[in-house]
């Protein structure tokens, strides 16, 4: 994923979080022409997909290939995990 552009006060905010403990301040930020990645460290292989499936689903992202999903569950209301690409090749392939 492409590092997100932030400035210095939003930068003092992403420290405060990572004090606090909140994983909302784990990602890749550009500051003045600087990567700076925050990350957990020692994640197994599982636990690294299980952060970026989170991340893609409250985003509102297919969680295969990270497009914008548009529709909606019908009985939940809530967006589907998957795009209507992989929807047709995974969920209704298996009908």
């Amino acid at each position: 994923m492409k590092p997100k552009s932030i400035k210095s006060d939003e930068l003092s905010k992403i420290f405060s979080d990572l004090k606090k403990g909140e994983e909302s301040s784990i990602g890749s930020y550009l500051i003045k022409g600087v990567r700076l990645q925050i990350s957990k460290f020692n994640l197994s292989g599982a636990e690294r997909v299980q952060l970026l499936y989170k991340r893609r689903r409250t985003q509102g992202l297919c969680i295969v290939c990270g497009k914008k999903v548009t529709k909606k569950n019908a009985s939940t209301g809530q967006l589907y995990r998957l795009c209507e690409d992989h929807r047709n090749k995974i969920d209704k392939g298996t009908k």
